[in-house]
């Protein structure tokens, strides 16, 4: 699809990534089925530019999280501070260091998909920006 902009055409954005466009399809159809606003608020911020994913530390998820709560990151978590609490951390992405500093603090990690599949209405999950 394109449009005219002043003197120049331009294409509409779509997302080109299949794991995100069935990411937002899915959540989407969660949203509707169990009627979890949560789903729908990450489908709204994935649809958005990938520069505007949020990237959250590990010393972040510490300040805000309680232990044995669910953190939900719709974009990448990376590894810098430490933690010090056995939290579910869930987001697009994890770096290497992110994934160790979790692992050894008794966490999880996990991708978006599989949180939707274990919790359907969304509840008890904290989202992190």
């Amino acid at each position: 699809m394109t449009y005219l902009v002043g003197r120049y055409m331009k294409r509409a954005a779509n997302k080109t990534n299949p794991r995100i466009q069935y990411l937002v399809a899915m959540l989407k159809e969660t949203s509707r089925s169990n009627e979890a606003n949560v789903w729908r608020e990450i489908a709204r911020r994935l649809e958005a530019p990938n520069r505007n994913y949020a990237e959250v530390n590990i010393g972040k998820i510490n300040r805000y999280a309680h232990d044995g709560e669910t953190i939900l990151v719709p974009g990448k978590v990376l590894g810098s501070g430490a933690l010090d609490r056995a939290v579910v951390v869930a987001a697009m992405n994890f770096s290497e260091s992110a994934t160790s500093k979790i692992e050894k603090a008794k966490g999880t990690c996990m991708s978006i998909e599989d949180l939707v599949r274990n919790n359907p209405t969304g509840s008890r999950v904290r989202i992190l920006r």
